[in-house]
């Protein structure tokens, strides 16, 4: 089972404004900085964020480790800074907010001003290094083609949160500049559905309530335009990041061919019992498969993607 860890009542320290989740800092025996984030009721917050982490794993995308954890009775996940001592970090709101006039830097949802252009515009910035302490493999080279990755990781797992807190830069003391690794997945996997909506998906009496269905609804926080009146899918926004580099997005798309129901089904093992139900892996599990199809079905098609 994966560990929870138990955090001392005393030691919440200083409240993190980021977000829409009770959050806050403390530090552990050695002084390390850690973030606790509390799971919203009724949710799967809690194993998501983890489930998510460790499915980061398998396909090496650079992430922040999360662990299951528990402050005053409440449930959440616990996760060490990322941000080196002397560093800061510098989130992706307020790049966009210096080079789009007017940019609500403040706002979370339906921001059409956040179009994935403009952010692939920002990391493709040759001066932002990969991730920190992560090895990369060939031919990903590039931030914007580790960013890349986390679109497809998106799209896999139907992540719906990667708004513009949801990514960020590292300015190391000194002057270096790096992409974050990838952090707050926790509104993926279906986590927020009631058992109720997870076994009428899996087993629909209508064919428009299938899980089919319910993964091609899986929206981004991405616009494809500030003119656009809705979201991009998860699916599209990682098809326009992959017209840009092929190469980069095939890359992603093999690591993500080699990962097995076995090693899926391992991670779900671990959760407690008393943190998910038997129906919420299942779905989970149903929403990973065919997520993983409809990406593979993308792999060398890029050029047909573009010409279209």
């Amino acid at each position: 089972m994966f560990r929870i860890v138990t955090v001392p009542d005393q030691d919440a320290s200083l409240t993190e404004q980021l977000g829409t989740k009770q959050k806050f800092w403390f530090r552990d025996k050695e002084k390390r900085r850690w973030l606790f984030k509390e799971g919203r009721p009724n949710s799967g917050d809690d194993w998501s964020e983890k489930v998510a982490s460790e499915l980061c794993q398998l396909i090496d995308i650079p992430h922040v480790e999360y662990d299951l954890a528990v402050w005053k009775g409440q449930k959440g996940v616990v996760s060490r800074t990322f941000v080196p001592e002397g560093g800061r970090l510098v989130l992706g709101n307020e790049l966009l907010a210096e080079v789009i006039p007017g940019y609500p830097e403040r706002k979370f949802f339906r921001v059409s001003q956040y179009t994935l252009k403009r952010v692939l515009n920002i990391v493709r910035n040759p001066e932002i290094k990969l991730p920190l302490n992560w090895k990369r493999f060939a031919p990903i080279e590039t931030a914007l083609e580790v960013f890349i990755g986390y679109l497809m990781f998106d799209a896999w797992i139907a992540n719906q949160d990667r708004h513009h807190e949801n990514w960020s830069l590292v300015v190391i003391r000194g002057g270096s500049v790096h992409l974050s690794p990838s952090y707050d997945h926790a509104s993926s996997l279906g986590s927020n559905e009631t058992d109720k909506n997870r076994k009428d998906r899996l087993a629909p009496r209508d064919k428009r309530r299938s899980m089919e269905r319910y993964v091609e609804r899986a929206i981004s926080a991405f616009y494809a335009s500030p003119s656009s009146d809705k979201p991009s899918s998860t699916l599209a926004a990682f098809q326009e990041a992959g017209g840009i580099s092929p190469q980069a997005a095939d890359a992603w798309l093999e690591r993500l061919k080699h990962v097995s129901s076995r090693d899926i089904a391992l991670i779900f093992d671990q959760v407690p019992q008393e943190r998910i139900t038997p129906v919420a892996i299942e779905f989970a599990k149903r929403m990973l498969d065919l997520n993983r199809q409809r990406l593979l079905a993308l792999q060398g098609a890029w050029t047909w993607l573009i010409c279209t």
